[in-house]
């Protein structure tokens, strides 16, 4: 804004404040109405110009120049605005590639195009003097960029150099200081097959080099991640193209400044280990973050497996006594820095998705950028599910969906739930007016809710979140058909859904068509025995004659057990245990180490299918009751005449796809409706929604799908405080 001012002869004054940045300006009219377009027109590419509002006022007299002022802050709410944390930029990497700069090879090198923003950010508004930057006086040569309104440094909050900014330290696991330069150091260590956790912007990752299959599996065994695929640390983007192929859309995000993780199919030239990603022929690749991240991938000479820096299912280490005491055992040496880490951000994670990218995982870079809800409203916040933990707190015309937290079965990730909750309500100065939770009694996120005293509480059904998140950002109006699939989200019947197609709108929904209920053996056992959702499926589809087939005798012990537990176990009409109970009855999966495994192989294993399987469709009341049982008698069917695998997924698939095509078909009959949101952690099946999206679209349906916030939980938060505000604005039925 100042170089636009200035170009222009634009006098006056600029600043942040509370609700964004302001700006007096004076010139002629002419020249005032083209610095008001530009604004918006000419916005550098990092910039989200939201809204701009004019005021006119009285001209000054006598007035010169163009000025930045000090922020100002006031006891009202901020906007809580706070930037994403930003990759490097092209100029920098140069610079620290540049033997004759003054920052070669300095790991914290940043513009006012890149850097960390959100993890550095100590309070609101966001200036060097509130984040932790503050720590580190900036040198004479920083000031003058800083103060120069023709540097790209001019007011760059992080900006620092090896004079005057943070500093890298390499010490082993116990935290003695091993010798020699640390970036050298820790290169040799990761080129000789040692693990190194590296303090990253948002936390502390664990590397080790991706083609060393040893390596790999000494990490997994250390980290305690059995099957879970691991990301990998590419120089460059030919690198990462080497490797995985990646269309128009990946590269596009890989190479943005988020730079998150990207799944691409791996190529069968890639020189990376089979323990990367033992359960899939995807590959999640990434571009350096940072320049240390540059630093260290450029140097070793070959990718890096790059993870978060955990144990599995606990939060991302941040600080050094944390990640020695949770990291020592794990890694080899830990190379860190003096730069507090303010607050945490996992890695993103996204694919390319009929034509779009697709979030999976919502953190470094992407969050805590706003989603735009379509109009102001009062404050409430959102506390998500369980899994795949987000908060929201919606805040006038702004809903701010936190980073991936994880899931609320850790105490450190509910320590860490908490602490995102506190942090949004301070920086944000508001007290939400009502606190929205899911309907599930024995989530950790409703007995927060049901505890805290900040506000009134209110109970949201899970899958009426995820049609409204949907809905909320897409800034859709009216009722629409909610397709949400999931694994499972607890039903105001006491049964576990997951298979719902929904009519509705923030105000409320009814349960127009759903899969109809079998048990879950065991209930907790049966979503992590996949086999067990197999035979609740055959109990189903075939009463107590079961037809011969391999599963049956590789369980023949267990089989009357789990068939006796069916008569009193939980219900549910859930997709993704469908997916289980398939994948079980292909061999794909008896048991499971981490959550969607087994729909993951289900859909790595389908090839070529010339039919879709078929549902059996029936009418309940007003609703559609769509039954499996036919699909569990063709896939036996199948699998005793010798079918391979590979074409009994693809028929399962392409039988899902029509079906929602179908149920789609029969509720436009009824209500109308011309509209479809997508939503649910089924919809993370990137060879569902390429079938089935086309299908609606030539069936007349405009569609709906997620682009902001993932379609797995981590998008339910923003669903919540949509819902919230329906309630608090007229009523919302459930």
């Amino acid at each position: 804004m100042h170089r636009l001012a200035t170009s222009l002869g634009v006098t006056g004054a600029i600043g942040n404040d509370d609700s964004g940045v302001w700006c007096e300006a004076q010139a002629l009219a002419h020249v005032l109405d083209r610095f008001i377009t530009s604004i918006t027109t000419e916005a550098p590419p990092l910039a989200s110009v939201v809204e701009v509002v004019v005021e006119r006022i009285d001209p000054i007299d006598r007035e010169t120049g163009f000025h930045i002022r000090e922020t100002a802050t006031s006891a009202g709410s901020a906007s809580m605005s706070i930037p994403p944390d930003v990759a490097a930029c092209a100029r920098c990497l140069s610079e620290i590639a540049d033997p004759a700069d003054r920052r070669f090879r300095y790991p914290f090198t940043c513009c006012t195009e890149c850097g960390p923003r959100y993890t550095v950010v100590r309070s609101l508004p966001y200036d060097r003097e509130r984040t932790s930057l503050a720590d580190f006086p900036m040198c004479t040569d920083c000031v003058v960029e800083y103060a120069s309104a023709s540097d790209r440094r001019h007011h760059a909050q992080a900006t620092c150099c090896p004079r005057c900014g943070p500093r890298v330290s390499l010490v082993d696991g116990h935290g003695v200081p091993i010798d020699g330069d640390p970036i050298d150091t820790a290169v040799v260590l990761l080129q000789g097959g040692s693990i190194v956790a590296v303090k990253g912007v948002g936390g502390f990752q664990l590397m080790c080099r991706a083609d060393d299959d040893a390596a790999v599996l000494r990490l997994r065994e250390r980290k305690q991640r059995d099957d879970k695929p691991f990301a990998l640390l590419v120089a460059t983007t030919t690198e990462a193209c080497a490797v995985a192929d990646i269309d128009v859309v990946g590269s596009r995000a890989l190479d943005g400044p988020e730079t998150p993780i990207v799944l691409a199919p791996r190529r069968t030239t890639a020189d990376v280990a089979a323990s990367v990603a033992p359960d899939t022929d995807l590959l999640g690749v990434m571009l350096p973050a940072t320049p240390l991240h540059a630093l260290l991938v450029g140097a070793v000479g070959c990718s890096l497996v790059c993870t978060s820096g955990n144990r599995t299912d606990e939060p991302i280490a941040i600080d050094d006594r944390d990640a020695l005491e949770r990291l020592g055992g794990i890694a080899d040496a830990v190379l860190t820095h003096d730069r507090r880490i303010e607050r945490r951000a996992d890695d993103s994670v996204g694919q390319s998705v009929a034509g779009r990218f697709q979030l999976l995982r919502r953190a470094r870079g992407f969050a805590p950028r706003s989603v735009l809800l379509r109009r102001g409203g009062p404050s409430v916040l959102g506390v998500g599910a369980e899994l795949k933990s987000t908060v929201c707190l919606a805040v006038g015309h702004e809903a701010h969906v936190s980073v991936h937290l994880g899931d609320l079965e850790h105490p450190r990730t509910v320590a860490a739930f908490e602490a995102t909750i506190a942090d949004q309500i301070s920086l944000s100065r508001v007290v939400p007016e009502l606190i929205v939770h899911d309907l599930h009694p024995e989530y950790v996120s409703t007995k927060f809710a049901s505890a805290q005293e900040l506000g009134p509480a209110l109970a949201a059904q899970h899958h009426h979140a995820h049609l409204v998140s949907c809905l909320a950002e897409n800034q859709h109006e009216g009722q629409a058909i909610g397709v949400t699939f999931d694994g499972l989200g607890w039903g105001p019947d006491g049964s576990a859904w997951g298979g719902e197609f929904l009519v509705g709108d923030a105000t409320g929904y009814r349960r127009a068509a759903h899969l109809a209920p079998v048990a879950m053996p065991g209930g907790v056992a049966a979503i992590r025995a996949p086999w067990r959702m197999a035979v609740a499926h055959l109990t189903a589809a075939y009463g107590t004659e079961f037809p011969d087939i391999p599963l049956l005798d590789r369980h023949v012990d267990d089989i009357d057990a789990v068939v006796g537990l069916c008569s009193s176990a939980i219900s549910t009409s859930s997709i993704g245990r469908l997916f289980d109970a398939v994948a079980g009855l292909c061999d794909l999966a008896d048991t499971v180490t981490f959550e969607g495994q087994a729909a993951i192989r289900l859909e790595q294993a389908a090839s070529v299918a010339e039919r879709p399987y078929g549902w059996g469709i029936s009418e309940d009341g007003d609703a559609l009751v769509l039954d499996p049982a036919p699909i569990v008698r063709d896939v036996v069917d199948d699998l005793r005449r010798g079918v391979e695998v590979g074409a009994i997924a693809a028929a399962f698939h392409n039988g899902i796809a029509k079906m929602i095509v179908a149920v789609c078909g029969q509720i436009n009959d009824d209500t109308g409706l011309t509209t479809v949101a997508l939503s649910g952690g089924v919809f993370q099946n990137r060879r569902l929604v390429e079938l089935v999206v086309p299908l609606l679209e030539r069936a007349g349906f405009a569609v709906l799908r997620h682009a902001q916030v993932p379609p797995n939980d981590g998008g339910i938060s923003l669903g919540q405080v949509a819902i919230g505000r329906a309630l608090l604005g007229g009523g919302v039925s459930s």
